[in-house]
């Protein structure tokens, strides 16, 4: 086996390679998400909020519940993926800071480590996109298609064409 055969990979394994990232990063965010939402999870994390110092808790835990969740859905589906990203790793650095940070690096013993191992999903989403296996790429195809079609680009057109970009 050669240096090629190991760098030359088939059209459909390119396309797949940022899948499963984020697919365990969405529904990891997924099932965090809905914990914080659950009438008994919004309680119970709204008193260990409050006791880190975020306060009022409840209306925190609500809110942080929705961007994991939404984070979650978009990392799934490869729709506003990089600020979904983005989201991530704001959750994850507030986490680290506030609670795993001063118990080190060892998961078992309450540390950074598996919010290190998001984080660093949620990074390379945002630095490469969601890829071309997903909601965004299908669209943007759309998109393109029909700006070809015309044949000129309207500026409502571009418009899509540049949020699209943002989106990623």
């Amino acid at each position: 086996m050669n240096v090629a055969t190991l760098t030359e990979q088939p059209s459909i394994l390119k396309a797949a390679a940022l899948l499963p990232p984020r697919l365990s990063l969405g529904s990891t965010m997924v099932v965090h998400g809905v914990s914080k939402l659950r009438a008994e999870g919004t309680a119970q994390h709204a008193g260990f909020f409050e006791q880190l110092g975020i306060k009022p808790g409840k209306p925190w835990v609500i809110a942080t519940g929705v961007v994991e969740l939404l984070a979650g859905v978009s990392s799934i589906l490869g729709i506003a993926t990089r600020p979904a990203a983005l989201a991530v790793l704001v959750t994850q650095a507030i986490a680290v800071a506030k609670v795993h940070g001063s118990k080190g690096f060892d998961n078992t013993k309450g540390g950074y480590e598996f919010n290190l191992a998001l984080g660093a999903i949620a990074l390379g989403l945002l630095l490469r996109g969601p890829g071309p296996l997903s909601v965004h790429s299908a669209i943007e195809r759309r998109v393109k298609r029909k700006e070809l079609r015309r044949l000129r680009f309207l500026p409502r057109q571009r418009r899509r064409s540049v949020l699209l970009d943002v989106l990623g």
